[in-house]
Formats: C-alpha cells, structure tokens, sequence
C-alpha cells in the first residue's frame, strides 16, 4: 500500500496553500459534467443567488449536508452566530427543493461543551416550514473520551422532510444485521424470542445504524486529508431511500465529494459545493478517479501525487507532507 497521505486540509494552511495552483475552481466558479450530470461550485452556502445557479434551474429532490460544525469559513464563531449561519444555508436549501422532497443533516454534539451545536440548531429549526421526522444515530468504531466520562462514539443525523417525498428501504429490511436480542413472547406455552420470530437475519429500517464503517486510511474510499469524511455506505443509504432513480440530490458541502460519488453510482443527478477550492477540486478529481479505474479513493495516498512530484524542481522523494514543507516559498 503506498504511504503518501495529506496532512488534515482543515488545518493545515500551508499545504492548503500549496494545492491551490493545482485546483480548476476559483471563487464564484461551477464546474459542469462533460456528461451533463453533475455540477460543483466553488461557492458560499449562505449565498442564495449561489446556490440556485448551482443547480441550474433543477430542484433538488433531496439535500444531504455535513456543515463544519464550529466554524464559518474556516473561522470559529461564537455559537449564536454559527446558528445565524446555518438558518441562511437551510433556507436556501428550502429553497431550492422540491415540492416534495427530503432533507438530511449530519450535526455534531459536543459532550465537553454542552452538547454544542445540536440542540440550538434544532430548536432553529422548529420555526422554519420543514417537518422534523427522525433523529439517526451512526455508531462509530472509535471515538472520544476519558476515563471520566462515556466514550463518545456515535454521530448524529437530523431528517426532515418537505411535503410527502417518497421513502424507500427496499420495502421492509435493510442489511443491518441483528446483532441484539430481545423482545421476548409467550405463545402458547412457548417463549420465543424477536429472531427466532423473523423470518429474516436482518433488522428492519431503524434510526440506529451500526454496520456502516467508519472511514480511515486502510479503507479504499479514504480521501486523506478530509478529516470529517463520511461513510459512503451511509450516504448511498441516505440517496437510495430518499432520492428517485434520476433524481437531482444537492450538497452544499462537497469536502471528500461522498454526496458525489454516491450520486455517479446510483444513478442520480448532483449539484454540491464547497466554499474552497481544495475540497471542490478534491471533489472533482474524486470523480474522475472513479469514472478511471471503478476506484472509491485512494486509500493512504492523494489525488495531488502526480501534480506534486512535476510540478518544476519539486523533488519527487519523500512524503507528500515533506515535499511540501520544502517547497511552499515556491507558492
């Protein structure tokens, strides 16, 4: 496996610098499918004006968004204003939804403070003309904590919907084994337990996920350096039960491109963006990649290898976190 991953993109501003010659979106760009299927935007998700160009007239049947959860344009605000923040970006989703279609928000609560953003997000949005309809828990593999408190290893996803959109998860099962027991029932004489009831070894549509794997270096979707990347299992869950074959799903958060590339393989229609460069052209290259070699990532290595190693006396030894480092005065 080669070993030549980015550092975390969030953070890192002097690799961020150093891949911006690289990256086709500026500012106000769109990038259109040669294929005609897809868009993405190198645009502000508050910005109303923004977000209708990006979807080019289309309504989107389904939005499916990862906001940052303490940060506005990669700067920290205080919490009332990142509230403020996110009514302008969901407003603009309403916006350009369909009369019936759906809308699902990964949003984080900070057990160390105070279960910040959740819940004052979720009161904001009880005033708004969406309807609320389930809270999903995605369990985690690893997560955070100390010996003073439990683990923290779930994330938190909000649906709502707007009208009556269609919902399908294959009729009744999903592929979520039955990994608990309970729900005991005497019939007869007989005590029978929930499994041996079913006639199936898997459990029914729920709000508690707990096969999708969350997503690190060993994996093939990996897109090193998108520290938050979600699980293309759980997005494809999302676009496959919420989204018609054909349909148009939108992402105002484009970061590794998940929304994206579940869309390419389902056979739907995306229109996302994200506020930088970077993530829209990881986004970009992320389906072409796919489209290349049927590939979901890149593992433990990066979409910018090639542009790295020549572009002009840049040395061609060493990590891509190295090579960068010595050469960023060339930027």
């Amino acid at each position: 496996m080669k070993n030549d991953p980015l550092p975390r993109l969030d953070i890192d501003d002097d690799v961020r610098r150093a891949l911006l010659p690289f990256c086709r979106l500026g500012p106000g760009k769109i990038w259109r499918d040669p294929d005609g299927r897809h868009a993405v935007g190198c645009l502000d998700a508050s910005d109303a004006h923004a977000m209708t160009e990006l979807l080019g007239g289309r309504k989107a049947d389904l939005c499916v968004h990862d906001p940052p959860y303490n940060l506005v344009a990669f700067e920290e605000r205080e919490l009332a204003e990142y509230i403020a923040w996110c009514r302008r970006w969901i407003e603009n989703s309403i916006d350009i939804m369909a009369a019936n279609s759906a809308l699902y928000v990964w949003l984080g609560a900070d057990q160390r403070n105070g279960f910040q953003p959740l819940p004052d997000f979720m009161v904001m949005m009880r005033r708004l003309p969406i309807e609320a309809r389930s809270f999903i828990t995605m369990r985690n593999q690893r997560g955070y904590g100390t010996q003073q408190n439990w683990m923290a290893v779930r994330q938190e996803l909000l649906y709502y919907r707007k009208g009556k959109p269609a919902f399908d998860v294959d009729a009744e099962y999903t592929d979520i084994p039955k990994i608990l027991r309970g729900y005991y029932k005497k019939v007869g004489d007989q005590v029978t337990e929930n499994i041996e009831r079913s006639r199936s070894e898997n459990i029914r549509a729920g709000n508690v996920w707990v096969d999708v794997q969350q997503v690190f270096y060993r994996l093939e979707e990996n897109v090193s350096g998108c520290y938050a990347q979600k699980p293309l299992k759980a997005i494809e869950r999302i676009v496959h039960a919420s989204s018609p074959k054909g349909g148009v799903v939108a992402d105002f958060f484009a970061h590794s491109g998940t929304t994206l590339l579940a869309a390419e393989r389902l056979g739907r229609q995306c229109a996302t963006a994200d506020i930088d460069p970077v993530f829209c052209e990881l986004t970009i290259r992320r389906l072409e990649h796919y489209r290349a070699t049927g590939k979901l990532g890149w593992q433990n290595a990066n979409p910018f290898e090639v542009d790295l190693e020549h572009n002009g006396d840049r040395p061609k030894n060493g990590s891509t976190s190295e090579r960068i480092a010595r050469q960023t005065t060339l930027f």
